[in-house]
């Protein structure tokens, strides 16, 4: 069941993600926008990584986190790859 969320972009579906907030008609959670621009990817840029998003739905996500940082940024680490799995990748390269 979806729960209610009053950001018209963001939905959140124990079913996707299990329940983590995403952008509503898909399975982008609201992190990889956020993840994005930590990396100081511009929000008018990010549509140009994830084409199949609109500038409105990028600037309601960065609005979300901006209303709940504490719960996405427990949403990133949670899913953050640890460095010495890492490491030994980029040694290679």
């Amino acid at each position: 069941m979806a729960t209610v969320i009053e950001h018209c972009y963001i939905t959140a579906d124990e079913k996707i993600l299990g329940g983590e907030p995403i952008i509503k008609n898909t399975r982008i959670p609201v992190r990889a926008i956020v993840e994005l621009w930590r990396q100081g990817i511009s929000p008018e840029e990010i549509p140009n990584h994830l084409p199949h998003l609109t500038l409105a739905q990028v600037f309601d996500a960065l609005s979300y986190y901006s209303d709940h940082q504490e719960e996405i940024n427990a949403y990133i680490e949670q899913n953050r790859i640890p460095d010495e799995l890492i490491d030994p990748l980029v040694k290679d390269l």
